[in-house]
């Protein structure tokens, strides 16, 4: 802990000074990971950030099909019956995010950022505009080009093709949830939904609207990750794949 203090002091000191401060991001790969084990895990690490037990950190994984639906409770917009769910093999769970339901699955590229954005200086609209950022440039290294949606319209679209959800949650300045790329995801299960209360759109992925050949989904997740970490200014990645520390201390 103490060396996790003598980082912030020695951050306020360069801030003070003006001078430009390398900074690091953690990340955990996690893989494949139950959606409340990764919400246990977030809610640690958000009191670790808080009090300053770690630096910013970055959970890249998966989740088996799941449903969430943001603090607003829009359980209206999932368009079968919950007794139907163990049918299709997916469970739906509600959270404290924002935005409307959702879905999450195999092939999908999911980033839960816990960090301060206190210490990066922004606030809750800048953040999410550099999520979109993220997502539209891993998008663009494969000839895709997105952008972010219409006033009420959240996430990145490919015209009118939705590829890409956000879903935040900001706690004193720490984020968590994040956002959710399709890189080639069973699209059939948002049929179910009206995926984030957008009716009347389509959902899509990366794979569907590319001619390039997609390398193995851990490189592009990776790739994700750069993204990410070029759009926010981190200068040093510490990668760690440890997928013990989904359950680890969670309890």
């Amino acid at each position: 802990m103490t060396l996790r203090y003598t980082y912030d002091l020695n951050y306020l000191i360069f801030k003070h000074m003006g001078m430009r401060v390398l900074r690091s991001l953690e990340v955990l790969k996690l893989g494949v990971v139950n959606y409340l084990d990764a919400l246990k895990l977030q809610e640690k690490l958000v009191l670790d950030r808080k009090s300053h037990r770690i630096c910013d950190t970055l959970l890249s994984l998966q989740h088996p099909p799941t449903y969430t639906v943001g603090k607003r409770q829009t359980v209206h917009n999932l368009l079968i019956p919950q007794s139907e769910l163990e049918q299709i093999g997916a469970e739906l769970h509600y959270t404290q995010r924002g935005g409307d339901i959702t879905f999450h699955g195999p092939h999908q590229a999911i980033l839960y950022p816990i960090i301060s954005l206190r210490d990066m200086g922004i606030g809750a609209r800048s953040y999410v505009e550099k999520m979109e950022l993220t997502m539209i440039e891993m998008a663009a290294q494969y000839g895709v080009k997105a952008c972010p949606g219409l006033a009420g319209e959240t996430g990145v679209w490919v015209g009118e093709r939705k590829i890409g959800a956000i879903g935040v949650r900001i706690s004193n300045g720490i984020t968590s949830h994040g956002l959710a790329f399709n890189i080639d995801p069973d699209l059939s299960y948002f049929r179910h939904i009206v995926p984030c209360g957008i009716a009347d759109k389509e959902v899509t992925s990366l794979r569907r609207e590319t001619d390039s050949v997609l390398p193995p989904e851990e490189i592009m997740q990776e790739q994700l990750v750069s993204c990410f970490a070029r759009i926010f200014g981190y200068d040093n990645l510490i990668w760690k794949e440890d997928a013990s520390v989904v359950t680890d201390g969670t309890e």
